[in-house]
């Protein structure tokens, strides 16, 4: 089972490190972690998806509370959320497969962003499993480098 925390902790040093430690001195654990400035400058906002039975959600998210750095936890599940990853992938192409590169990428809505003769970094941004997806279809083709963000998310909105 898979859950999503929003934490919104003070924005000084020495906190996401805090944080991981809890993660690891317990054994759970991290499968992606995203942090960022909010538009608050003294507070940020760290976005850690993390998989574990029932028992395990409900402890991190208690230990989570415990800490004085954090000032606010928010859980919810990834369906009723709606959540980003941004991936950089750079590839060597050559004229055979150039073409299969760029129809990928409409197919899938990512962008071309940087080429040369022989390379070119893509960017997309989508859901994870979507990026892991991506990923596969590129695997025939030499991948240089990989870069990605991390899951982000917020919850769904709610109409009454």
């Amino acid at each position: 089972m898979k859950r999503i925390y929003s934490v919104l902790v003070e924005n000084r040093s020495g906190v996401l490190c805090k944080v991981a430690g809890l993660f690891s001195r317990r054994c759970f654990n991290i499968d992606s972690l995203a942090v960022g400035e909010t538009d608050d400058p003294a507070v940020s906002c760290m976005t850690i998806v993390s998989s574990g039975d029932e028992r395990t959600i409900e402890q991190i998210e208690k230990q989570l509370n415990k800490k004085l750095d954090v000032i606010k936890v928010k859980t919810f599940d990834e369906s009723k959320s709606i959540s980003r990853e941004l991936m950089l992938i750079k590839v060597k192409y050559n004229r055979n497969n150039r073409r299969d590169i760029m129809e990928n990428c409409d197919i899938m809505k990512a962008q071309i962003v940087d080429m040369s003769k022989n390379m070119m970094i893509i960017q997309i941004c989508d859901v994870p499993e979507r990026i892991h997806l991506f990923i596969k279809m590129l695997q025939s083709i030499s991948i240089v480098e990989v870069a990605r963000t991390g899951t982000l998310a917020l919850p769904k909105c709610i109409d009454f």
